[in-house]
């Protein structure tokens, strides 16, 4: 991951921010879904940066809003996680469905 970033260009600020969000969302992905898959993109052109896609098949987010929020957990940590990762990225998008899964999308720019 900290490779891709240093391939897009990103200061050593950055390539903290997006390994940081990216350690999160993987080991909520591990703890709450039981796995899934991460795509990283190296995106060129207008824009250069990273993309990363984080899907899982696990029980979903019953809701977004509220995992959102800072403070709030439904495994016993300090429900930083989601929030957190967001504030780390330029670009954050949250779909989620009960009973299907989730899928994140988190981008950091140049």
């Amino acid at each position: 991951m900290r490779a891709l970033a240093v391939q897009a260009g990103l200061s050593l600020v950055d390539q903290t921010k997006v390994v940081t969000a990216a350690s999160e969302l993987a080991r909520n992905m591990v703890d709450y879904a039981g796995g899934g898959s991460v795509d990283l993109e190296l995106m060129a052109g207008v824009r250069s940066g990273v993309r990363l896609t984080f899907e899982d098949q696990g029980p979903g987010i019953k809701d977004i809003e509220a995992a959102m929020r800072d403070g709030y957990t439904t495994g016993g940590g300090l429900g930083l996680g989601l929030g957190g990762a967001k504030r780390l990225c330029n670009e954050f998008k949250l779909e989620s469905t009960p009973g299907a899964g989730t899928r994140i999308v988190c981008a950091r720019w140049k």
